[in-house]
C-alpha cells in the first residue's frame, strides 16, 4: 500500500531493504527521497489509507462483490463440476469426450428417418418448430440470456454461391442459434440451413428441446451402420442442391471453454467428396456484466465468419481432406490469439511435447 521504505524506513521488510540499498550505485538518491518526506506527505498517506480501506470494505460488502460470485457457494455445482471435468479431459488430451449428462441414447434405425425429405406432416411439424423455436430465442435474447454482440465476416456467408459446411466451435446449446442468426442476417432464402447432431439428441431428448431437435431441419448421426448410408445421402443430395450445413468438427461440446480443439475429418470429407467449401465460424466470448442463474456471468458472443476454405484440386482426396482441416484449424487458432490477445495453448504435456 502507501508503506514504501523509502519513505517510512521501520515498515515491514525495511530493514532488509535498506541493507541492500547501500550496496547499489543508486543509495544515495534513494536516501535523499527519504530525507525529503515530509510530515505533510505522511498526512496525506494517512488519508489515502483510510479512503482505500473504506473503498475496499464497500466493495467487499456488496452483494455484487466479484469474489463472492467467484465463491462455489453462489456457483451452480453442475456446472462447476463440468468446468473441472473439462481441465481433466484437457490435461487427459480427450478432447473429443462430451462432459455432459446426456439423457440414455437409443440407437437411430435406417427406417425411422427419412434425411433431406419431408412430406407433409414433417413440414407441419418444422413449421410449428421453427415458430416456436423463434419465439425462444427471441425471449432468450430480450432476456439477455442470448448476446450476440457482434458478426464480422458476414460477407463470406453472404457471397456463398453453392452448397457448403459450415464448422463453428461448440460449446453451449446456443452457439447454434447463434449461428442460425447469422445465416438469417446473410439472407440466404434460396439455401436451406440443416444442423448435424447427436443420435441421441434426435432419439432420446425429452421435452420442447427433443422437439425441436426433431423437427429442426436436423440430420442425426447414429451408431447404425445402414442409417449412416442414409445420412451419407442425405448430406451429399442437400450439399449438390446448394443448402448449408452445420457440423461441429470438434466433436464434443465443452461449456464455455474458449479455445479451438483438435479437428475431426468428417466435415471436411463432405467437402471434398461433394467439391464443396467448408465456411469457417468461430465465436468467441467475454463477460457480460449480467450475472446467470448459474452464478457465472452471462457471455457475450463475437461471430467471426472467415474466408471459404475450397478443396485443392491438385491434392488426392485424403490429402484435400487434411488441407482443408488443417487451413481451418489454423484459422481459428489465428482468431483466438488475436481476440484474446495470448497465445493456444493447452494444459496438455503431451501435446505440448508432440
Amino acid at each position: 500500500m502507501v508503506s514504501k521504505p523509502w519513505h517510512y524506513p521501520d515498515c515491514t521488510g525495511g530493514d532488509i531493504f535498506w541493507r541492500y540499498a547501500k550496496e547499489t550505485e543508486v543509495y544515495d538518491e534513494i536516501k535523499a527521497v527519504l530525507d525529503s518526506f515530509t510530515d505533510e506527505d505522511r498526512l496525506n498517506d494517512a488519508e489515502v489509507m483510510d479512503n482505500l480501506l473504506a473503498l475496499a470494505k464497500f466493495e467487499t460488502d456488496r452483494d455484487d462483490n466479484y469474489q463472492k460470485q467467484l465463491d462455489s457457494s453462489v456457483r451452480a455445482k453442475d456446472r462447476v463440476e463440468i468446468l473441472e471435468k473439462i481441465a481433466q479431459l484437457e490435461r487427459e488430451g480427450r478432447f473429443d469426450v462430451d462432459v455432459e449428462n446426456d439423457p440414455p441414447s437409443r440407437t437411430l434405425m435406417p427406417d425411422e428417418i427419412e434425411y433431406g425429405k419431408r412430406g407433409i406432416t414433417k413440414k407441419m411439424k418444422s413449421k410449428v418448430a421453427f415458430a416456436a423455436a423463434r419465439r425462444y430465442v427471441n425471449s432468450l435474447i430480450a432476456d439477455k440470456k442470448l448476446i450476440v454482440k457482434d458478426i464480422k465476416g458476414i460477407e463470406n456467408f453472404r457471397n456463398l454461391n453453392s452448397g457448403a459446411i459450415i464448422t463453428c466451435n461448440h460449446f453451449n446449446a446456443f452457439d447454434s442459434f447463434a449461428i442460425q442468426l447469422a445465416y438469417d442476417a446473410a439472407k440466404q432464402p434460396d439455401r436451406t440451413f440443416w444442423r448435424v447432431i447427436r443420435e441421441g439428441n434426435y432419439t432420446s431428448f425429452p421435452g420442447f428441446y427433443g422437439f425441436l431437435m426433431r423437427n429442426c431441419n436436423t440430420l442425426p448421426l447414429s451408431s447404425n451402420l445402414r442409417t449412416m448410408k442414409k445420412f451419407m445421402k442425405g448430406v451429399d443430395m442437400l450439399l449438390q442442391k446448394g443448402d448449408f450445413i452445420l457440423v461441429y468438427p470438434e466433436q464434443s461440446m465443452w461449456w464455455n471453454y474458449r479455445k479451438p480443439k483438435p479437428l475431426k475429418n468428417g466435415a471436411y470429407s463432405f467437402a471434398v467428396r461433394n467439391q464443396v467449401p467448408v465456411l469457417p465460424c468461430f465465436i468467441t466470448m467475454q463477460d457480460s456484466d449480467i450475472m446467470g442463474e448459474d452464478g457465472f456471468f452471462v457471455q457475450e458472443y463475437t461471430i467471426h465468419v472467415g474466408e471459404p476454405i475450397y478443396p485443392n484440386p491438385d491434392l488426392s482426396y485424403r490429402e484435400s481432406v487434411k488441407d482443408m482441416l488443417d487451413r481451418n484449424y489454423a484459422l481459428w487458432k489465428e482468431i483466438y490469439e488475436r481476440e484474446y490477445h495470448m497465445p493456444l495453448v493447452y494444459d496438455t504435456a503431451e501435446l505440448e511435447d508432440a
